[in-house]
């Protein structure tokens, strides 16, 4: 698995979770017990990677992308805002690793959208939503794209 290389490259913990297909029905809360399993260790960064969204983009199944999408939003970001509340300080960024648009079934270079979320400090993006439209009217925009590491870890 590219990630999990990926991850221990850079000295992460990389942990099994069962059930994790890299599709549309892996095992959602799994993964995110799993990243809170680890802050719990001590790790002060965690990455999840779920790689339905992209496998759904390669299979050209929209409704299946769309679905994995919410999927994400309603089994693995309660798991971890619900701990994540629990604690008296974090930030939490939310994106994409890429795009694989249907139309092309392939990756793409085009910037993603990006949610960067920090506790007790709320900014007004003008944004009500995440998505590519929303995110090119904003003007946020980081380039290169290896800088937006940089830019979630500053104060």
């Amino acid at each position: 698995d590219l990630l999990k290389g990926i991850g221990i490259c850079a000295g992460m913990n990389t942990p099994e979770v069962e059930g994790a297909t890299g599709y549309i029905d892996t095992n959602f809360e799994g993964k995110a017990n799993a990243a809170i399993d680890e802050w719990r260790k001590g790790q002060d960064l965690v990455y999840i990677h779920v790689e339905a969204p992209d496998e759904c983009g390669h299979r050209n199944e929209p409704e299946n992308k769309v679905k994995a999408i919410e999927l994400i939003d309603s089994r693995i970001m309660p798991i971890i805002l619900d701990y994540l509340n629990t604690q008296d300080d974090y930030k939490v960024m939310v994106l994409p690793d890429h795009p694989t648009p249907i139309s092309t079934r392939t990756h793409a270079s085009d910037p993603v959208p990006y949610l960067i979320y920090r506790k007790g400090k709320e900014l007004d993006s003008g944004v009500a939503s995440i998505n590519e439209k929303s995110a090119s009217e904003t003007g946020n925009f980081v380039d290169p794209g290896f800088d937006l590491m940089g830019h979630f870890l500053k104060d």
